[in-house]
């Protein structure tokens, strides 16, 4: 990395770290305000307004470019279980934007941070606890099936957790077993972030970030087995594609 790129990363760093606390606490405050006041199916994009700034500050000042691949295998008229690779936090907020209305599985403790909690529960999230694992799938079964009804996707990191772009980790069945329960298709996305915005990482680094929004998988007909292995090799294959970034932001 350049002297001049190490100094963009910080300031940019710098830069999204001011905003991101600033916006954070503007609609965390007035989240259970507008969760009272809106209407359900104007509360998402009112918080997309907070995504979309995220993620423009964090391109336009950490110096990243964003490719999208596949963007015409997404039906705005369909419900999906929404399933991509999990490295940041970056494309859970991209996913809220690009496939709204959308439903995330995550684990209950995000909903009580302050203000970023508050923010998470007005696009009705699928809150579990991990720890409780039998207990946990069943509720991704009850309420993701409420949601698909009711026209949300529902995202499932099929990882369970961040994984870093240099590392790899099995995937679980979870999507798979709601969209056969459900007969939802899958759409199945994967991307590099990781190398530009690491996972629980303060500093952002320039780069490019390429998205890939695969073809529909669908699920009628299908057992639960047959469905995850298709959605496991697609994604293996595509992923590792992917360019690969600096891999010193790993080591340092």
């Amino acid at each position: 990395m350049s002297l001049w790129e190490s100094l963009r990363s910080w300031i940019g760093s710098a830069v999204f770290f001011v905003y991101y606390m600033l916006s954070t606490l503007l609609f965390g405050a007035l989240a259970p305000l507008a969760t009272v006041l809106l209407p359900k199916g104007l509360r998402q994009p009112v918080l997309n307004l907070h995504n979309k700034g995220l993620l423009f500050v964090f391109r336009v000042f950490c110096g990243v470019k964003i490719e999208f691949v596949g963007l015409e295998n997404i039906d705005r008229q369909r419900a999906f279980v929404l399933v991509a690779n999990h490295q940041s936090e970056w494309e859970t907020y991209m996913l809220q934007v690009l496939m709204a209305p959308v439903s995330t599985v995550l684990k209950k403790e995000l909903l009580s941070v302050p203000f970023f909690g508050w923010g998470l529960r007005m696009v009705q999230p699928i809150a579990i606890d991990r720890s409780q694992r039998t207990n946990a799938l069943k509720q991704i079964i009850s309420q993701g099936k409420e949601r698909i009804e009711d026209g949300r996707s529902v995202l499932i990191f099929p990882e369970g957790t961040r994984i870093a772009p240099n590392q790899e980790q099995a995937f679980n069945k979870g999507a798979a077993m709601l969209a056969t329960s459900t007969k939802a298709p899958i759409l199945p996305v994967v991307h590099n972030a990781g190398y530009t915005w690491p996972g629980k990482r303060w500093r952002k680094f320039p780069g490019a970030i390429r998205v890939v929004v695969g073809p529909v998988i669908e699920s009628d007909g299908k057992k639960t087995s047959e469905l995850h292995d298709e959605m496991d090799a697609w994604m293996r294959a595509e992923m590792a594609k992917l360019p690969k970034g600096n891999q010193y932001i790993f080591n340092d």
